[in-house]
């Protein structure tokens, strides 16, 4: 490996600490060459000489958004229909069912915001879910905001194409009822349907950012997975900000592997993953 190729531990320490204060997301020290790795590609296409001149780039006042391009070069995003499904199941057996009197009384619509949607697996089986619950009260309006950090995922989100392995868990019935199938060379892909693409509104929030381009409380917000990269301080912060967006009763519902021990924030746990604004 070259000197240009390797990426020094002051380099390291400056891209690190760029990432956390634009975006709180916490990388640890065995993530060095995993990082080096990652921006070659990146860097020949800036047309710069070394990783060295990267750090320095992206320091400067020059680099414009390429900020956020490093962002989202760091994040990972591994996600599927229906996944982590207990939740899925809470939405259609609890909350909805604790909504629908206000709503048909009001004439409001449910309103769900999927604060981490990655390529959109999340957002998606949302509108699948309400879609096939709701066909029993046609009266009652919903609308997914959809946000996510990397414009790379909010991209392909809005593509709304899959690999068939990505929509697997989804039920037959509602895979011919809701995605288009590829053919030729689109084959062994499909894509989400406009009843439900329709229903998902993509924009790009930083959790962090000085306020949510929000303008009516949500009832239920999904923040799941992406809490996993964050500290203490940044997770508190993060969950205080969220569930001013919550109506009361309303829902924050976290990945099956995060923990808001530790934090002062006021939530009912209702099971796993569950919690509930009084």
């Amino acid at each position: 490996m070259t000197p240009a190729d390797s990426l020094s531990d002051h380099a390291y320490q400056l891209l690190v600490s760029l990432v956390y204060k634009h975006s709180r997301i916490r990388i640890g020290p065995d993530k060095q060459m995993m990082l080096a790795n990652r921006l070659r590609k990146r860097v020949r296409m800036l047309g710069l000489d070394s990783l060295e001149d990267y750090a320095a780039f992206v320091a400067s006042s020059r680099a414009g958004d390429e900020l956020e391009e490093l962002v989202d070069l760091l994040s990972t995003n591994h996600t599927h229909f229906y996944r982590e499904g207990d939740h899925f199941t809470f939405l259609t057996q609890t909350a909805l069912a604790q909504f629908l009197p206000d709503l048909k009384a009001s004439g409001a619509q449910l309103r769900v915001w999927s604060a981490a949607s990655s390529s959109g697996e999340e957002p998606y089986t949302l509108a699948l879910v309400l879609a096939e619950y709701l066909q029993a009260h046609p009266g009652v309006g919903w609308k997914i905001l959809a946000s996510d950090i990397s414009n790379r995922m909010l991209t392909r989100a809005r593509q709304a194409v899959y690999r068939m392995t990505s929509v697997a868990p989804v039920p037959a019935e509602q895979l011919q009822r809701y995605f288009l199938r590829g053919v030729d060379e689109w084959e062994g892909t499909c894509r989400v349907g406009p009843e439900l693409r329709n229903r998902v509104q993509f924009d790009r929030i930083n959790l962090f950012q000085g306020s949510y381009p929000i303008s009516a409380p949500q009832h239920i917000i999904f923040c799941r997975n992406v809490m996993i990269y964050f500290d203490l301080e940044s997770r508190a912060m993060a969950v205080e900000r969220m569930i001013r967006h919550l109506v009361p009763g309303g829902y924050l519902i976290i990945g099956y592997s995060e923990s808001l021990m530790g934090i002062n924030h006021g939530l009912q746990q209702v099971q796993q993953g569950v919690f509930r604004l009084p």
